[in-house]
């Protein structure tokens, strides 16, 4: 029961909007790395668009640094465990 409250969670999580102070403080690298980790594609078009409104453009570099590092991870892990 908690596996899927925790999927949930993330699954919510993944669609939650960036409100301005968000957009404002967020590290791009370490979202990267999160969104890497949990095996997403890149979302940096989609932070792009909602900060947009507050005119606020996100590191894209960082993010995707972040990303690559991530993704990596994740990668491994999966080729790793036994499913």
């Amino acid at each position: 029961m908690m596996r899927y409250a925790v999927v949930l969670c993330a699954l919510l999580a993944g669609c939650a909007s960036l409100n301005e102070t968000q957009c404002r403080s967020t590290d791009w690298y370490q979202q990267g790395e999160q969104d890497g980790l949990m095996g997403n594609r890149p979302k940096i078009d989609l932070y792009a668009h909602q900060c947009a409104g507050y005119q606020v453009q996100p590191a894209e570099k960082d993010y995707m640094a972040g990303w690559v590092v991530g993704y990596a991870e994740w990668n491994k892990r999966v080729s790793g465990s036994k499913m």
